[in-house]
């Protein structure tokens, strides 16, 4: 093997009981999708080699790489409001870590690489389109600015997989920071490990959080940095319009990256309680409940880390409370900054609340295209800017006294009009997944062969704050006929 990713396996060193060693099973004919070339460097890792024969061979598990020790990772999880004490990766193998040309360590995984000890009597395997998905959804969050896990490479396997019907199978390199999830806490705790829950907390905090070594009490360090990375994450989750749909404890990263792409979806005209998850039928995890749910998630860790944060019960709950009670304010600052960015304010008023709800509140009433509501917001900011904002209205006029009142509020801003826009088209992406090209895609890849959609519609999302005018049907609403009114997880 002439360019061998190099690793160094952190998580592997730990105790066994944390994991299970596990080889990712051969597919019959791996061939190359995708190769993300930037990722790929940043790791250390030769593009070229990656997209070669050997490269795809690896992708595909059929080749271990010298220094991999696959594992596939134990936790368990509330899913949907119900605790399943054991989950764990159930066609996923951790081949290894690798520290990045950034100084950071990051996890490569392979997903749809066959079953494991966890895989519950599943096939381990990744529906081509659950692949091309992630790929896509996952590549275009980090665009824009998200934390979020990665899309390193994508194969086929030259296998059917099962499903409803028989579709091609697929495999994914991802890349995260690490997975360790709130459930890999739930899953210690509920065994009463307190071992293994201290030495989850020291690998955690030295991984992501090592300024909180110092911390006198560093599960407490640990459960307060985690609350504020989510706060972060979901509040701008909900500045994209952005819809996870199956935010279960076991799909919350401790290092604030979003994970699962199954059955996502971004928001195309705006209302606040969307479901498009066709597995959440009563709603629970809709758009608005999502910094709700969080919430209770993050209560979760807090109660797997309670024997940790000090001897005395009571005393151990309302350091987890206190932590936990700060998670809402936390989320409504990071919030209006981001929402104040969207709309050329330079800092938050008090009084801002009422114009971003009556902002929303029209969008809904109107069923206004979440995305370009804000992007044509950032035309009008600059006079000689175009495309008016009340053209996404069925009702124009409905929206002029709000824009009297924001450009009111403008005026009492100091930054120049030029600037202000500029400022405004980095905080409001153009292009983002819509559910209907996605599905475009992953169609003519599923079912015709072509991956030429895939390719093109990857090449917009990774740019989605520049706009052109000759991809403009990539940032076009859907027809009525093309809405998509459900997304499913396809695993």
């Amino acid at each position: 093997m002439s360019a061998p990713v190099t690793f160094d396996n952190s998580y592997a060193r730990l105790p066994s009981r944390l994991y299970s060693r596990c080889d990712p099973v051969a597919v019959a004919a791996p061939g190359p999708i995708r190769v993300n070339t930037a990722l790929a460097e940043l790791l250390g890792i030769d593009p070229r080699w990656l997209a070669s024969p050997e490269g795809t061979a690896v992708v595909a598990g059929n080749v271990i790489p010298p220094g991999a020790e696959p594992i596939a990772t134990v936790y368990a999880g509330h899913q949907f409001g119900s605790y399943n004490p054991q989950l764990g990766d159930g066609r996923a193998v951790l081949l290894g870590e690798v520290l990045g040309r950034d100084g950071l360590r990051y996890d490569v995984q392979l997903k749809g690489s066959g079953p494991t000890p966890y895989s519950r009597g599943g096939d381990g395997r990744a529906p081509l389109g659950a692949v091309l998905r992630e790929y896509l959804v996952s590549e275009a969050m980090f665009a824009m600015g998200l934390p979020t896990t990665r899309a390193l490479a994508a194969v086929t396997t030259g296998e059917q997989v099962a499903r409803e019907t028989f579709v091609p199978g697929a495999v994914l390199a991802r890349v995260a920071r690490s997975h360790i999830r709130i459930g890999t806490f739930q899953f210690f705790a509920a065994r009463q490990d307190a071992e293994a829950l201290q030495l989850l907390v020291e690998h955690t905090l030295a991984r992501h959080y090592p300024e909180a070594l110092d911390a006198d009490n560093r599960p407490l360090a640990l459960l307060q940095r985690v609350i504020g990375a989510q706060a972060q994450l979901v509040a701008r989750w909900q500045l994209l319009g952005f819809i996870h749909g199956v935010m279960n404890t076991d799909n919350m990263l401790l290092s604030g990256e979003t994970i699962d792409y199954g059955p996502c979806a971004f928001m195309d005209d705006f209302d606040p309680a969307r479901v498009l998850s066709s597995i959440d039928h009563g709603g629970r995890y809709a758009y608005r409940n999502q910094p709700g749910i969080a919430h209770w998630n993050l209560a979760a860790l807090a109660q797997a880390l309670l024997p940790l944060l000090h001897p005395d019960q009571e005393r151990a709950v309302a350091l987890a409370q206190q932590a936990v009670d700060a998670f809402p304010g936390q989320f409504q600052e990071a919030y209006h900054t981001g929402m104040a960015a969207k709309l050329g304010l330079g800092q938050w008023r008090q009084d801002d609340g009422a114009l971003v709800e009556e902002l929303l509140e029209l969008m809904a009433r109107e069923h206004s295209d979440f995305t370009l509501c804000f992007r044509h917001l950032a035309d009008l900011a600059n006079p000689a800017g175009a495309q008016p904002v009340t053209e996404l209205f069925d009702l124009p006029p409905a929206l002029e006294p709000w824009l009297q009142r924001w450009r009111q509020r403008l005026a009492t801003e100091t930054t120049p009009s030029e600037q202000r826009q500029l400022a405004m088209y980095r905080a409001n992406p153009v292009f983002i997944p819509r559910n209907h090209l996605v599905e475009e895609a992953l169609q003519a890849a599923v079912e015709g062969g072509d991956f030429a959609p895939f390719h093109a519609l990857l090449e917009v999302l990774v740019e989605p704050f520049s706009y052109r005018g000759e991809l403009r049907r990539f940032a076009t609403p859907p027809r009525p006929e093309q809405v998509v009114h459900q997304t499913f997880c396809g695993t």
